[in-house]
């Protein structure tokens, strides 16, 4: 009996089909540069990072694009008040990588089992002060630029200054202090009491609200100003500074890139951009929390831990 060869096209189906079982019993390929790649290598793999709204034009337009040329990930930024970052990953709004936070408050808020045990540990890396912006067109700011004291313009009726909300973001709680100390201090209870009058926006608002003409002042940390152009004024004889921590977050969807961007973040090279933003950096950084939860690539990077 003779056997038929197949005709033509069904050998070609017959190929076509023999070279997909082959394709798939080797991994398969979606098609992209990353299909390889191992898992402590993801290039092209998006970083997810909540910060601290001070930082988000820092991180937006210099370390989120620099970070992605230098070790090619993508980076993807959600900015809002300290409190209100821990609260959106504790509650799982937010799925991120890495929080970077601008008081180790909001990191504690994470810790252990009532905190979802999201952060192990932290590290500090850089400080700002808090002051004064004015707006420069208005009666109030032209006060202050003249040297007016800013605890006599700020107990002035009618004045319209903005903060945050103590209880989402660190900032608004050190606005309260310092308004409240220097009342103390200086015996000017005007001031106390013109406190509950200023109106209390977003954190990611503010510097919008003050550049449209919509406040005399408000209070922002140092980096803000610095980026945004806002003339400011020192609190002085009062002192309040912010400090930023950076963490990865437990359970993180991407650990490697988590990694990475932490890595990054705290490398002597990204001391200029920080410096040239009104950022004082910390060197070295400080550790604290559980060291042993470090992973091994950074222990060098993060810090020693505070005695």
């Amino acid at each position: 009996m003779s056997i038929r060869a197949p005709r033509p096209g069904l050998l070609a189906l017959l190929c076509a089909a023999a070279l997909a079982l082959a394709a798939c019993g080797s991994g398969g390929s979606s098609g992209t540069s990353n299909t390889n790649a191992s898992s402590s290598s993801r290039k092209g793999a998006t970083v997810a990072v909540i910060y601290a709204g001070s930082l988000a034009k820092l991180m937006e337009d210099e370390i989120g694009p620099a970070f992605q040329e230098a070790d090619g990930y993508s980076f993807e930024g959600f900015g809002g008040g300290s409190g209100e970052d821990a609260k959106a990953i504790r509650e799982k709004v937010r799925r991120v990588d890495v929080f970077v936070s601008a008081s180790a408050e909001a990191d504690k808020q994470l810790e252990g089992a009532a905190g979802g045990d999201w952060v192990s540990w932290y590290s500090t890396f850089a400080t700002t002060p808090l002051v004064l912006g004015y707006d420069p067109k208005s009666k109030f700011g032209e006060e202050l630029a003249k040297g007016e004291p800013w605890y006599e313009v700020l107990s002035q009726p009618g004045i319209r200054v903005g903060r945050t909300d103590p209880k989402l973001d660190p900032k608004g709680k050190l606005s309260a202090e310092a308004v409240e100390e220097a009342a103390n201090k200086l015996g000017k209870p005007a001031l106390a009491k013109a406190l509950a009058s200023f109106p209390v926006f977003p954190e990611t608002a503010l510097v919008g609200r003050l550049q449209a003409g919509q406040l005399d002042a408000g209070f922002f940390y140092a980096i803000e100003a610095n980026v945004a152009h806002i003339p400011t004024v020192s609190l002085t004889p009062i002192e309040k500074t912010a400090a930023y921590t950076v963490t990865l977050v437990n359970r993180a969807p991407d650990q490697a890139g988590a990694e990475a961007f932490v890595r990054y973040l705290l490398q002597a090279s990204t001391a200029t951009s920080l410096t040239s933003n009104g950022l004082t950096p910390i060197s070295p950084a400080t550790l604290s929390g559980q060291a042993g939860a470090v992973p091994a690539a950074l222990r060098g990077a993060v810090g020693s831990a505070s005695p």
